[in-house]
């Protein structure tokens, strides 16, 4: 990690800091508010709350993950992960789940950088944090879904919602297969923390 950043993880304490991001840029997304891979859970129906009360509703029931990457007080970035069962809804599923003969208890599904801080490394900064924190939970095998972009073709970080195979590949992820028309299949095991 570079700088003076520190990863916390999205916790009820961080919950404010998250959303003074997440408002800071209209909710994210288009109002998402980091909710689009989340499911209902046996408390919280998603169509009846709006993106930002959904949201920290899962963070009080303990099944919305993230790794927030801080200056000072503010939170600048984030990398949403956690159990299938809490990201069931992932792009191109149907697709994935045909290929997928090793399901992976951990999935990395969506970052986000404040406009402010964007193409810094600060989304690998995001990266690294959560996988520390799910060495923290015991570790395992971290699947996720990053865009694949055309070499010469510029895109807009807009798009790199769940970033790019190159930055995974720095991470140590290995590439399994392709999905849709730019997503790929990435995997690696996180051991445990000491």
């Amino acid at each position: 990690m570079g700088g003076t950043h520190v990863i916390r993880a999205l916790t009820p304490e961080t919950f404010p800091a998250w959303l003074a991001l997440a408002e800071k840029h209209n909710g994210v997304w288009g109002g998402c508010y980091c909710s689009y891979f989340h499911g209902d859970t046996a408390h919280t129906v998603k169509d009846d709350h709006d993106g930002a009360t959904f949201k920290k509703r899962l963070v009080d029931e303990g099944v919305a993950h993230a790794a927030l990457v801080f200056d000072g007080d503010q939170a600048i970035a984030w990398c949403e992960y956690g159990s299938p069962e809490e990201l069931p809804g992932i792009y191109h599923r149907k697709q994935y789940d045909a290929g997928e003969e090793n399901p992976a208890p951990w999935r990395i599904t969506c970052f986000f950088v404040d406009r402010d801080h964007r193409r810094s490394g600060v989304a690998r900064e995001a990266l690294d944090g959560a996988l520390d924190l799910i060495a923290q939970a015991g570790g395992g095998e971290v699947v996720s879904f990053p865009n694949e972009l055309v070499p010469g073709k510029r895109t807009s970080s807009s798009f790199l919602h769940n970033g790019t195979r190159a930055m995974f590949e720095k991470a140590g992820f290995t590439f399994e297969r392709h999905i849709g028309k730019s997503k790929t299949v990435m995997r690696i095991t996180v051991p445990p923390a000491d």
